[in-house]
């Protein structure tokens, strides 16, 4: 099964949006195999957000993930980036539709509540960021058998 990262940004912790951001990542069938709750500091912004770093808006994102503690997520299942990114919505919340984590609960283009991996490149580096093997679980979930077929497991 595929793995992917996700962040949950201070506004998601600031607005009590956690367990509904969660809850639609499980109810999507998604499995939670990493978690933990940080305060970022500037080498960890400068590295994750590194193709931003010369970016003019920069500052201001630093200051935003800094302004309260994230939660940083593993989830895996089947096609797990693209499953994530799609239950995200655009970056931009105000374009982002209806049913969507952003299009439901955002409003901003940087305060747009989570930040999931584009690619699973991207993903895995995202993960080895974040968290250190022995973080990571694996274990059986009995509902596999009613989210996908035999055929579907990998």
């Amino acid at each position: 099964m595929e793995q992917t990262f996700v962040l949950l940004k201070p506004d998601a912790v600031q607005r009590g949006l956690l367990g509904k951001i969660m809850t639609r990542l499980e109810d999507k069938g998604l499995q939670l195999v990493g978690m933990k709750m940080i305060l970022l500091d500037d080498a960890l912004l400068d590295e994750h957000y590194a193709h931003l770093k010369d970016k003019p808006f920069f500052g201001g994102i630093q200051t935003f993930m800094k302004s309260a503690p994230c939660v940083a997520c593993v989830w895996q299942g089947k096609e797990a980036v693209d499953v994530v990114r799609a239950l995200c919505g655009v970056t931009n919340s105000r374009k982002a539709l209806p049913g969507t984590i952003r299009g439901d609960w955002g409003i901003s283009m940087q305060a747009n509540l989570i930040h999931a991996s584009d690619s699973l490149e991207t993903a895995k580096a995202e993960v080895k960021r974040f968290f250190k093997k022995e973080e990571l679980f694996h274990y059986h979930k009995s509902l596999d058998p009613f989210l996908y077929s035999k055929d579907e497991k990998s």
